[in-house]
């Protein structure tokens, strides 16, 4: 199990790089993407269970982390914040991604995508 935690993690890592990646070279994509979170039951409730994938991973393998306490954090974080949004009507949650994705014009992708590639570095980092 704390093998298989640790392969999540990394794939968790790899993710936010491409997220990160796909921000600073496609943020027209990556708006619409954004502008889908909550679009429908199916993507609204797959979204949020694939999120606590990699939080349960990071909170399993936590102990052999270069930083256990921020992995502890951070999983328990995501999952909280997953089941709020279970309990969020799916509309509230796609009006404001909606929101969300008419604030957020192209050029503030591009400025926040060396955060998501950092991120995803140091969680990979943080397990070899």
């Amino acid at each position: 199990m704390i093998a298989l935690s640790k392969i999540v993690v990394i794939i968790f890592g790899l993710f936010l790089i491409g997220a990160g990646l796909l921000m600073l070279f496609k943020p027209d994509k990556a708006r619409a993407t954004l502008r889908k979170a909550g679009s429908t039951n199916l993507v609204n409730y797959t979204e949020i269970t694939l999120r606590m994938v990699p939080a349960a991973a990071m909170i399993l393998y936590s102990d052999f982390s270069r930083y256990p306490e921020a992995f502890k954090i951070i999983g328990w974080f995501m999952i909280a914040t997953s089941m709020v949004l279970y309990m969020v009507p799916r509309k509230l949650h796609h009006d404001y991604s909606l929101k969300s994705a008419e604030i957020l014009k192209p050029k503030f992708f591009r400025m926040l995508s060396p955060l998501s590639v950092l991120f995803g570095l140091m969680i990979i980092y943080s397990v070899i």
